[in-house]
């Protein structure tokens, strides 16, 4: 495998920039433009030179193959954050015969190498675009290891229940007591809604990662366009007294608490003949249908009364000129803070405790280990060993053992250079 490098950091103007080595001549051809490193995982101050042109001074550290992210021989090299500088020691690089590494090429090879399963993988790609607290945690969560240890938990149980089938087989002839089938039945059982759960907890998971929709929904001139210009504390949606000013969805994204919403105002409802118009109406009962929670501005629109659920919000606006009771005031603002806080807590009851799974690969990996061991109990050994063998695999799949080649170029063609 050739040696690769990239910067870590940033590109741009900054305190440090950090060029990372990966590959068999990475301590090679550091030492050859840095000096000796005499000891892994230590920091030395070095001139770094290009022949005899100096470059710049840096902190320099390497590591030894199998003690680094990649799993291979690694070096960085910490210099002063200019482009140029930058600049200047990849060309060096390059005449070495390294070469610049692909988006998400260091973490590849640490898969490869078998520093990270898929799942931390998979979390580490969530984590490096987490923009919320609550993305933040779920994903830190699965990039831990944590959703990758559960797999092996149920894999291992799954292969002791197999042997004990095996067994039974080979030795038909022995007496196998009953109470090994039925332990053998309840081992298969845990397993099997243990990932069940983790199954449901899939939608909500999945939402946390992308994020959240709040549709506003009302007829025009409701002051949804107000609303959304006072949640966002500043003007996104424009503002006029003129029915169907709003004919296009205007979305805001928001850090509610650590959640990622985005806040939606639509179109107005009502009947029209504008051609425009009417697509933007239409639009807003599309996104209306698919947001997670829906905040209606003023009487329920009868275009979309179809789509109320039991805990979408029902709010009245210019409480500043009506005077009733709980209208909120997207002019002074009283009530938007109350406002906010119910929609965070109608969202927040929706997320799971315990689900760690928040890719769709993942969710479909066990949906078919569910299904494999749905009704073994029973059935002969033969055919409920067959079943324990396709969640098996399934569960492999999962964490990235076998046949996942179709799906890698999909997954680190998300990571930055360098990452």
């Amino acid at each position: 495998m050739d040696t690769i490098f990239a910067e870590a950091t940033p590109p741009g103007r900054g305190g440090v920039s950090i060029i990372r080595l990966s590959g068999p001549d990475a301590r090679r051809v550091t030492e050859d433009i840095c000096g000796r490193l005499p000891e892994s995982r230590y920091c030395y101050l070095r001139s770094v030179r290009d022949g005899d042109e100096l470059i710049d001074s840096a902190l320099v550290v390497r590591f030894d193959e199998g003690a680094s992210f990649t799993g291979e021989e690694s070096c960085e090299i910490q210099l002063h954050g200019a482009p140029v500088v930058v600049k200047r020691l990849e060309s060096a690089l390059e005449s070495r015969g390294l070469r610049k590494a692909k988006p998400g090429e260091f973490t590849l090879r640490s898969f490869i190498s078998g520093r990270m399963d898929l799942v931390e993988v998979e979390g580490l790609s969530d984590l490096l675009s987490a923009e919320t607290e609550a993305q933040r945690k779920l994903a830190v969560e699965v990039n831990s290891g944590a959703f990758g240890r559960l797999v092996d938990g149920w894999r291992e149980t799954l292969i002791e229940a197999g042997a004990q089938i095996t067994a039974s087989i080979d030795f038909a002839d022995e007496e196998i007591p009953d109470d090994v089938i039925s332990g053998l039945d309840v081992l298969i059982a845990g397993v099997r809604d243990s990932i069940a759960d983790q199954v449901s907890a899939f939608p909500a998971n999945e939402r946390l990662r992308n994020g959240f929709e709040v549709a506003l929904v009302g007829a025009p001139n409701a002051g949804k366009s107000s609303l959304l210009n006072a949640i966002a504390r500043r003007d996104i949606a424009i503002v006029t007294d003129q029915p169907g000013t709003t004919r296009d969805v205007v979305e805001f994204r928001a850090d509610l608490n650590g959640l990622p919403v985005t806040f939606l105002d639509t179109a107005g409802l009502h009947d029209t003949d504008d051609m425009v118009e009417t697509i933007g109406i239409e639009r807003t009962r599309l996104r209306a249908q698919g947001a997670d929670l829906r905040i209606f501005v003023g009487p329920v629109p009868i275009e979309v009364a179809d789509l109320r659920c039991a805990d979408d919000i029902l709010v009245e606006t210019k409480g500043d000129i009506t005077g009733l009771p709980g209208a909120v005031s997207s002019v002074t603002g009283t009530g938007i803070e109350e406002l906010l806080d119910a929609v965070y807590e109608s969202l927040r009851t929706r997320l799971s405790e315990t689900g760690l799974a928040s890719h769709a690969r993942q969710a479909d990996a066990m949906a078919v280990a569910v299904d494999a061991l749905q009704d073994t109990f029973g059935l002969p050994p033969e055919i409920a060993m067959d079943s324990i063998r396709i969640a098996t695999r399934e569960l492999e799949r999962l964490v990235g053992r076998i046949d996942v080649e179709d799906y890698l170029g999909a997954v680190f063609s998300k990571f930055c250079v360098g990452k």
